[in-house]
């Protein structure tokens, strides 16, 4: 019985269809991929980070830190200890307090999750099945005259956003698409005037679903009282990261929505737990993601389809700096693997 090797690549993706948001433009990302080897077994995982640190979510130098230091040792130590490496079901709790830990854990997860299921013969597929034909939503910005790719499939826009007039070429573009929208402030507002104006104006064109985070993470009163201004809900995003968030959500804000980001709250299983969390609390959940590869977001797309109904950020984003396929379906484990094409594409940071 050998050890376990520990692979960490980093991959600076080019995104085919760059989106402005309101404090960032999400042209290249960049994307973790773990490789867990162990008596000839392999299981991977992925996690998308932000460049820089932002709206409190972390950089993606601070999660490789995380990993390096302290986690992917830990991964090795418990290996070496026990023969084999973690369940999957244990990571969530090796969590700390620095958002980056979640992001590390996250990726770790996901990789021993694909491990023990290989090592199993058994796949994703039979322990999370299908309860929901989950649709997928895109995301699309106003904020600058890019053209837009929405799949026809899409059941709804994210609407990058940020206080100001829109354009009359934004609203008729919108009105043409005639879907419904999350107005996206990614945290910009100040005012509730100029989101209630925003509101007003797109509504003119098409159906307004929700308002997503358009004040401070942490900011509930002031979600609260611009809900009590509007015919539609406040969504949640930077602000959800815990149970005790949606906890806080539900006590302010009745009716609102909340988007549970994996990387952002710890996982595979922390998702699970918060989905089944905001379901308790009537609070509609849809899943997010941080432009991950087609190999995270088919597990992604299977967690939606077996605890989400709303519209999820699930649908493939196609990247601009290569052309081979990112993602190679399996038997076993999550039913899909990175594609070597990626890996070859990344560069390695940790080698343990």
């Amino acid at each position: 019985m050998t050890d376990v090797r520990l692979t960490l690549w980093r991959d600076d993706a080019t995104l085919a269809h760059p989106i402005e948001a309101a404090s960032e433009r999400h042209a290249l990302r960049p994307r973790l991929y773990l490789e867990v080897e162990h008596d000839e077994q392999r299981g991977y995982g992925e996690v998308a980070a932000q460049p820089s640190a932002l709206n409190g979510d972390p950089s993606v130098g601070e999660v490789v830190e995380t990993l390096s230091t302290r986690l992917l040792p830990l991964v090795a130590e418990v290996t070496h200890r026990e023969g084999a490496p973690p369940d999957w079901a244990r990571i969530a709790r090796w969590r700390g307090a620095h958002t980056s830990s979640r992001f590390a854990v996250a990726l770790i997860e996901m990789a021993v999750l694909d491990f023990g299921l290989r090592s199993q013969s058994r796949s994703l597929a039979e322990e999370w099945p299908a309860n929901f034909a989950t649709p997928a939503l895109a995301t699309v910005s106003v904020l600058d005259g890019a053209a837009w790719t929405v799949r026809s499939a899409a059941a709804r826009l994210r609407v990058k956003t940020r206080p100001g007039a829109l354009t009359d070429d934004a609203l008729s573009r919108l009105a043409e698409l005639n879907k419904p929208v999350l107005l996206d402030f990614n945290a910009s507002a100040r005012m509730a005037e100029e989101v209630l104006e925003q509101v007003k104006r797109v509504s003119a064109v098409t159906q307004v679903v929700a308002v997503e985070q358009p004040f401070d993470v942490g900011n509930v009163l002031d979600h609260a009282a611009l809900a009590a201004r509007m015919s539609v809900p406040v969504s949640l995003d930077e602000g959800v990261r815990t149970r005790s968030d949606l906890d806080h959500i539900a006590r302010h804000l009745t009716g609102a929505m909340v988007c549970v980001k994996p990387a952002r709250v710890g996982g595979l299983a922390m998702s699970l737990a918060m989905i089944a969390r905001a379901n308790e609390l009537g609070l509609a959940v849809y899943l997010g993601g941080f432009f991950e590869s087609d190999f995270a977001r088919a597990v992604h797309r299977r967690l939606a389809q077996h605890a989400v109904s709303e519209p999820s950020d699930i649908a493939p984003v196609p990247r601009g700096d290569l052309t081979e396929p990112e993602a190679i379906e399996t038997s076993f484990g999550l039913g899909v693997t990175p594609s070597q094409a990626v890996l070859d594409h990344a560069r390695r940071v940790v080698t343990l």
